[in-house]
């Protein structure tokens, strides 16, 4: 269900400004959608697994501030990270 830090250490070094620069807003959003994607492949085959359900919620809810805050900034930004990361909106 999480994802393994040779994966992260990847989302860093594509998403980030430096290897080393995991705070950044881009960076937390390509987690978080990394651990999203993981998470619902759990669910499709554990329905009743209402715990990460409800861990998935809030990890999307914490996605979508984080995105906002992106597009408040910079509008282009916002444009190029979600078209890189796959997401609708």
């Amino acid at each position: 269900m999480s994802i393994t830090s040779e994966r992260t250490a990847e989302l860093v070094k594509e998403f980030g400004k430096s290897e080393n620069d995991s705070g950044s807003a881009a960076v937390q959003v390509a987690i978080l959608t990394e651990r999203i994607v993981n998470l619902t492949e759990h669910l499709k085959t554990h329905k009743k697994d209402f715990g990460s359900r409800r861990g998935l919620l809030s990890m999307v809810g914490q996605r979508r501030n984080l995105l906002d805050y992106i597009k408040a900034g910079d509008e282009s930004a916002y444009q190029e990270l979600i078209a890189r990361l796959g997401l609708r909106r």
